[in-house]
């Protein structure tokens, strides 16, 4: 009996992941006016969240601690910002909110290592990433909203190497290709 093929998760999990990340940095960019933010609600709560936690699951089956891990973590991330957005946990503080992104930018760095001998479509996402998180998270602690801009701008090219990673896997797939997404610095 021959073994089924199964569909990568990862694509899935990053593209859930970009667009999510590119909506809101938009808005901590200071390029949309912080009013309309709550359009990105719902793309926490489903694409960035549901979607990255399936994927992690997905990874979990295939084997792939790495993915697994990434996916699951930053799914739930998106399930936090969403909960916390609409208020359920109740009065958070900047300087709470701050510390959190700070921890994700700390776990983000840990990731980042193992980055190094994958490819460089993902060795970008995370050294972005964790960019990203500590631009925001001291921006939030400190009320520097020019920190929280770089963020925001930081965190939109976060997003294009996750999407690029994401679709050059599914493009090439499609097309019996191999993705070109580089070689990671130590691989």
């Amino acid at each position: 009996m021959t073994e089924q093929k199964r569909a990568n998760p990862a694509p899935l999990g990053l593209s859930g992941f970009a667009l999510t990340t590119l909506v809101l940095s938009t808005f901590n960019a200071g390029l949309l006016s912080s009013s309309g933010v709550g359009v990105v609600l719902g793309l926490a709560a489903f694409y960035g969240g549901l979607a990255q936690l399936l994927a992690g699951i997905l990874e979990w089956r295939a084997g792939n601690t790495f993915g697994y891990t990434a996916f699951f973590t930053y799914g739930a991330f998106w399930e936090w910002y969403f909960l916390t957005a609409m208020g359920v946990f109740g009065n958070v503080t900047a300087a709470g909110i701050g510390l959190v992104l700070i921890a994700f930018g700390i776990f983000t760095l840990i990731m980042w290592f193992g980055t190094f001998k994958s490819n460089l479509g993902l060795f970008m996402t995370f050294l972005l990433l964790w960019i990203t998180f500590f631009l925001l998270g001291v921006g939030a602690m400190t009320g520097n909203v020019g920190l929280t801009h770089a963020g925001g701008y930081v965190g939109i090219l976060t997003a294009i190497a996750a999407w690029y990673t994401g679709l050059a896997i599914v493009v090439s797939e499609s097309l019996g290709a191999k993705a070109p997404l580089g070689k990671a610095p130590m691989s």
